[in-house]
């Protein structure tokens, strides 16, 4: 595994093929409050691009240009807040998209534990370390573990979808999970516009 860190912005030209891992830390969970402090990123190849941004001016011209590529496919674990953050702070709509959690959850229905620890745990064989995880992302200088929490979050992300997609395959649930991550940015956008918790969809 190679991290390489950048402060502010990827560096210009910086491709991804097609099909990018992106995550974010954030400084908490609120879309009104809190911000986003640092994307990560890998093209599966066992290196991970980890951007800690400026705030709150956000200028990373070539880190949005990657994030709204509509030729790269993103691939995230629970979407649906990275999408909001992102689209918040940035103003990129990502899209396409494939979340692993959709995925987990469609087609591990045998298990309610469907975070990235364990669907990687499972379905890998590879165990990830979720220590950094409440850390400080607005620090002004992250730490080496930090830095390791960050990449292991994206690293891992094209081949749970390549493992996710055979299942799915295999219990007749792609074309739902397609149509499930072609939604998943209007579901950010209810969350943006004021309805995290509610469904639109229920009686009453």
């Amino acid at each position: 595994m190679t991290i390489h860190f950048h402060e502010g912005d990827l560096p210009k030209g910086a491709g991804f093929g097609a099909a990018v891992a992106v995550d974010t830390e954030t400084m908490g969970l609120s879309l009104t409050r809190d911000a986003l402090c640092v994307v990560q990123l890998s093209a599966g190849d066992g290196d991970a691009h980890v951007v800690r941004l400026n705030r709150p001016g956000y200028d990373c011209p070539n880190l949005k240009a990657v994030l709204a590529d509509p030729k790269t496919e993103k691939i995230l674990h629970f979407a649906r807040f990275d999408l909001a953050m992102v689209e918040t702070h940035l103003g990129v709509a990502m899209a396409p998209v494939f979340c692993t959690r959709t995925a987990s959850k469609l087609a591990r229905t045998y298990t309610d534990r469907h975070g990235l620890k364990d669907v990687t745990r499972e379905l890998l064989g590879v165990e990830i370390s979720k220590q950094q995880q409440s850390s400080d992302w607005g620090a002004k200088t992250l730490s080496e573990a930090q830095l390791e929490y960050a990449a292991a979050d994206v690293l891992y992300l094209h081949a749970l979808r390549d493992r996710l997609t055979e299942m799915l395959q295999r219990e007749g649930r792609l074309e739902l999970a397609r149509a499930c991550f072609e939604f998943l940015p209007w579901r950010a956008r209810l969350d943006m516009a004021g309805w995290p918790e509610d469904d639109v969809f229920a009686h009453g």
